[in-house]
């Protein structure tokens, strides 16, 4: 049975980093981010006091990027904003995995890990998913497709809010795009995810009306718009 209360997706990144992803998280206070060179998603409680904030400053450091994902709370006058982006929030609804296209199989899609670091973030400074550090293939499975052995697409798990996955970091190089990779490369993510009991999800921008159709093909719905926002500490 696929698990998965949608109340954890609310707050996803202070889920995952007391939960999943524990062993990958700062904390001062209730104020909690992962790792440098991990992501740099942080987090306060729901209603945050001026105590809280003082301890995510503390936490980032002076003059440092509070990236605060979809968290809604305003921090103090003096923090200074640095981008607000709009998109949404998708999951999958259950019931299964995805449909194939008659004949389409996972050959070709290769698990990555640390060894693979290099043309990872050389394939993601080509095609430009997002964020993406030396050590973000530690928050779960990253999956890719070579060309004559280069890394041409890679897609693979983000946030772990409990009974689901995000999944992230979706990116073609610009060469091999309109040859179906990312949705072998999703479906796969989705089968895997599922198989263990849990639900998938995603974010995407609000502009990218491509991505947003490629994920609805698949399967995903779109749950809620979010607001992503980032600020610099004092």
């Amino acid at each position: 049975m696929v698990n998965g209360d949608v109340v954890a997706l609310d707050e996803p990144v202070g889920e995952s980093l007391r939960g999943h992803h524990a062993h990958l998280a700062r904390q001062v206070g209730r104020a909690v981010t992962y790792l440098p060179d991990v992501a740099t998603f942080a987090t306060v409680s729901a209603d945050p006091d001026p105590g809280e904030w003082a301890d995510l400053a503390r936490l980032l450091g002076p003059g440092e990027l509070a990236d605060m994902f979809s968290c809604p709370a305003t921090p103090p006058a003096e923090w200074e904003p640095v981008f607000v982006l709009e998109g949404r929030q998708m999951i999958w609804p259950g019931g299964g995995c995805p449909s194939r296209p008659h004949g389409e199989t996972d050959a070709g899609v290769v698990d990555l890990g640390a060894d693979s670091v290099p043309e990872m973030l050389d394939l993601v400074a080509r095609s430009q998913p997002g964020p993406f550090w030396p050590r973000t293939h530690e928050l779960g499975t990253y999956l890719g497709i070579r060309d004559n052995g280069t890394l041409v697409a890679m897609a693979g798990e983000r946030l772990r809010p409990p009974g689901w996955t995000e999944i992230s970091a979706v990116c073609t190089a610009p060469e091999a795009r309109g040859r179906g990779h990312a949705a072998r490369l999703v479906s796969a993510l989705v089968e895997r995810i599922v198989a263990r009991g849990e639900r998938p999800f995603l974010h995407v921008a609000e502009a990218n009306t491509g991505a947003i159709a490629l994920y609805e093909r698949i399967g995903f719905v779109t749950r809620k718009p979010v607001t992503f926002r980032g600020f610099r500490t004092p």
